[in-house]
Order: C-alpha cells, then sequence, then structure tokens
C-alpha cells in the first residue's frame, strides 16, 4: 500500500496476475503460471548489443537500412489522389532494432569519424 497525497493506493488492484485458470476433467479449477518465451528476443538482444567499429561496417549499414519506409506511396490518377498505400515497415518486429543500429552507425560516422552524413538523410 501506498500512500500519496494522503490517499492510499492499493496495488495489487492494478497488477493482473499471470495466472491462467483450466479446468481437468473432473471440473476443478486449477491456477497455473503461463510463461511466455519470445523467439524474437536473443536476435534483438544481439542487434542491440551490435557495436559499430569500422567506418566501412557503419557506411554498409547506413546504406542498407533505409531512412524511409520504401513502400508508403500515393497512388494518384490524372491529379486526384485514389490510394494511399500506408507504410508497412512497422510491420516489421526487428523495426525499432534496425533503425536503432542505423542511428549508431550515423552517430559513430559523426562522432568518430567526422564525416557529413547528409546524403544518408
Amino acid at each position: 500500500m501506498l500512500k500519496t497525497n494522503n490517499q492510499h493506493i492499493i496495488l495489487p488492484a492494478f497488477i493482473k496476475s499471470v495466472e491462467v485458470e483450466s479446468t481437468d476433467q473432473v471440473g476443478r479449477k486449477h491456477k497455473s503460471p503461463r510463461f511466455k518465451f519470445n523467439f524474437l528476443q536473443p536476435l534483438r538482444n544481439k542487434l542491440d548489443k551490435l557495436e559499430i567499429k569500422n567506418r566501412d561496417f557503419a557506411h554498409f549499414i547506413a546504406k542498407l537500412i533505409p531512412a524511409q519506409c520504401p513502400f508508403e506511396r500515393d497512388i494518384v490518377l490524372f491529379g486526384w489522389t485514389i490510394a494511399h498505400i500506408p507504410p508497412m515497415c512497422k510491420l516489421n518486429p526487428l523495426y525499432d532494432e534496425f533503425v536503432g543500429l542505423r542511428f549508431r552507425a550515423l552517430c559513430y560516422l559523426v562522432d568518430v569519424c567526422g564525416e557529413d552524413i547528409q546524403n544518408y538523410c
């Protein structure tokens, strides 16, 4: 229980349990813990821990990962926009890690190598 501004907040009221109820053959209810395994987490960790230590590698990463989503388009017919294709890059489960890797590569080029990165933006 927390006390803030003379109001008591009871934490268990706001925290949900991760236990899952199941029934057996007799009809009795059992609570069992739910285990979640995210199979992409090791790859996310590896991409986040990847260090940029080489100028050529930083250039390769900056060229490989685009600054904007290349799939977003407006379909125009006779000057009228008839459809819009939304960016599909955010559907990629590793999107944030790739954007972070590109940012680290660009920061390496600017901070360590002292290069101008205008052509990558």
